[in-house]
């Protein structure tokens, strides 16, 4: 199930490098159920992939001219700090059984599949349905941009996901950017969200298997190359309906999977 699980960690790199998002939502359920981690483990593992990748990806956006520095900063600044409280504060009060239904008992990992899988089934349909106009755009809403940073910070924090299916439409529709600039920028604000959490992680005696984790970020990385060649001949708005479609199936099946095991 392993080398199933390294050659998936390549779709990582490729959804980051294709559309800027979709990288995390893989990341979570390979490591739980391919490298037979659990859940809460899984989202600090998921944090440092993520946000490496990520890293590489904004890079080339920088070269080219996709990155707004300005605006992903003041994505990030709110989306941050709420990212450090659920970390902190949320994820370590959840207690590791939460309540029984008959003989049925859920957990604070149950939970955290089950959250992620109702993530998943919801970034699948913004991605399936097509794109608004880009024209709507009137001015930037920095109200908007802040409450829309704070709740990708707690979906960063509870789940070790990026976010970028929230990030891309805020950046497009609230700050007035092109496609291609929501994901340079997307991808700049993923890598400060995930390294951050997952420094915090570290300080606070998370310990981690250096080895594995740099092994799956290696090759998400082959992955982040592979998808930016792409990137150049294909449209990720084309990829995006498809991805959407298999995200949806993963969602359900995690689903299924946690309530019927």
């Amino acid at each position: 199930m392993e080398i199933v699980g390294y050659v998936l960690a390549i779709l990582i790199g490729v959804t980051l490098g294709l559309i800027g998002g979709g990288g995390s939502i893989l990341t979570v359920p390979i490591l739980v159920y391919l490298f037979g981690m659990k859940p809460e483990m899984a989202t600090s593992y998921s944090l440092f992939i993520v946000g490496i990748t990520a890293l590489f990806g904004t890079y080339r956006h920088y070269i080219i001219g996709n990155l707004n520095v300005k605006i992903a900063l003041t994505f990030a600044i709110p989306s941050v700090l709420s990212l450090l409280l659920v970390r902190k504060f949320l994820l370590p009060i959840v207690p590791d059984i939460l309540f029984f239904i008959n003989d049925y008992v859920i957990t604070k990992q149950n939970l955290i599949m089950i959250i992620f899988s109702f993530l998943m089934i919801s970034a699948s349909f913004s991605m399936i349905k097509s794109s608004k106009s880009e024209s709507k755009f009137e001015k930037i809403n920095y109200k908007n941009l802040f409450l829309i940073g704070i709740l990708v910070g707690f979906v960063t924090g509870f789940l070790g996901a990026g976010g970028g299916f929230l990030i891309i439409p805020a950046l497009i529709y609230f700050a007035g950017l092109h496609m291609k600039q929501a994901v340079g920028t997307s991808l700049f604000i993923i890598f400060i969200n995930s390294m951050i959490g997952f420094l915090g992680d570290v300080i606070h005696g998370y310990s981690f298997n250096y080895v594995l984790l740099l092994s799956i970020t290696s090759i998400a990385l082959v992955g982040m190359f592979i998808g930016t060649q792409l990137s150049k001949r294909i449209e990720g708005g084309k990829l995006k309906p498809a991805f959407g479609w298999f995200v949806l199936v993963m969602g359900i099946y995690i689903i299924l999977k946690e309530l019927f095991k």
